[in-house]
């Protein structure tokens, strides 16, 4: 199968070849052989990078869950990064000044609670805002695309651990997700989705021949991911 990172690289990039492009990614953006996207639009010889955003647990996956996530320069690249995860969830006017597109490569794990997805809300919402492109880079639900379960987030109880009404395993990949935020919840920006290729709704991770990185430190196996649903539910009492 092919990612859409791939795909991007392949042949997408082309539509978007003359226009600064920030990234939304973490470890887990990689391709197969897990050369990060960062180094992969870094280096492109056609891919005008010009800023990184970073999610909870950071550009390189070094914060822990909750800890707030400080923008600063990346030094391998010398690109500023722009913190998701600090003083603001949704990117400020100031920074998306440096792009004209942003492109999102994360990787969920399927569930509800998970932040990574309403970064990319808020990233929309911007995006929207400022009349910025958002370009998502489809990429597997790790836990399949066919059981949907739990109930919907209440209104009054919403977080950016339940930004949105969509249920506790949802079923989608963050590409199907940004069309349902797009035309069902009012996340009117000018969106691009890259599909995979290969990818069917009945796959689970293990079937898909690659190779599971960590979105987090606490989510280091697929099982782990099958039970979250289920578990996560957990962290909202006072149980240990």
């Amino acid at each position: 199968m092919k990612l859409g990172l791939e795909v991007f690289l392949e042949t997408a990039y082309k539509q978007f070849k003359h226009q600064k492009i920030g990234l939304v990614t973490n470890m887990t953006g990689v391709n197969q052989q897990l050369i990060p996207a960062i180094d992969l639009f870094y280096h492109h010889p056609h891919i005008k990078l010009t800023a990184l955003y970073a999610p909870e647990h950071g550009i390189r996956g070094d914060a822990k869950e909750g800890e707030k996530v400080t923008s600063t320069v990346d030094p391998y690249t010398g690109l500023p990064v722009y913190s998701l995860y600090g003083t603001t969830r949704k990117p400020t006017k100031e920074m998306l000044e440096p792009v004209d597109v942003i492109v999102f490569d994360l990787q969920d794990i399927g569930s509800r609670y998970y932040t990574f997805i309403y970064t990319m809300a808020y990233v929309m919402e911007a995006c929207m805002e400022e009349g910025k492109h958002v370009v998502v880079l489809d990429r597997p639900n790790p836990i399949g695309g066919i059981k949907m379960e739990g109930n919907v987030v209440e209104e009054d109880v919403r977080s950016f651990v339940g930004l949105l009404p969509i249920p506790n395993r949802h079923g989608m990949t963050v590409g199907e997700l940004a069309v349902l935020f797009k035309h069902v919840f009012g996340y009117y920006c000018e969106l691009t989705v890259i599909h995979m290729v290969g990818w069917r709704r009945t796959m689970y991770f293990d079937q898909t021949g690659l190779f599971w990185v960590p979105p987090s430190p606490n989510t280091p196996t697929l099982d782990m991911s099958m039970l979250y649903p289920g578990t996560c539910l957990v962290e909202g009492t006072n149980l240990s």
